[in-house]
């Protein structure tokens, strides 16, 4: 092996999330910054986020009127 092409080994490096959370690992980076971790991913929380209420297929649908679009209950 090549002497001195090897990046630095930090033992204790620190992970920041934006939800606030760190962690220490090991990694070639002094810090590391990431946007979701299992304290905030919606999987892990079990919290649901509805992003889309409407479908595709029914925007779609409802958009160009080609019928059969999403429910049309008003009650």
């Amino acid at each position: 092996m090549k002497a001195k092409i090897h990046p630095t080994y930090h033992e204790n490096a620190t992970v920041n999330c934006v939800c606030g959370n760190s962690w220490e690992v090991g990694s070639t980076s002094e810090s590391l910054r990431t946007e979701i971790c299992s304290q905030c991913h919606p999987f892990w929380t079990g919290e649901q986020r509805i992003v889309d209420t409407e479908g595709r297929v029914e925007r779609m649908m409802r958009r160009y009127n080609l019928g059969g679009g999403g429910s049309t209950d008003k009650s």
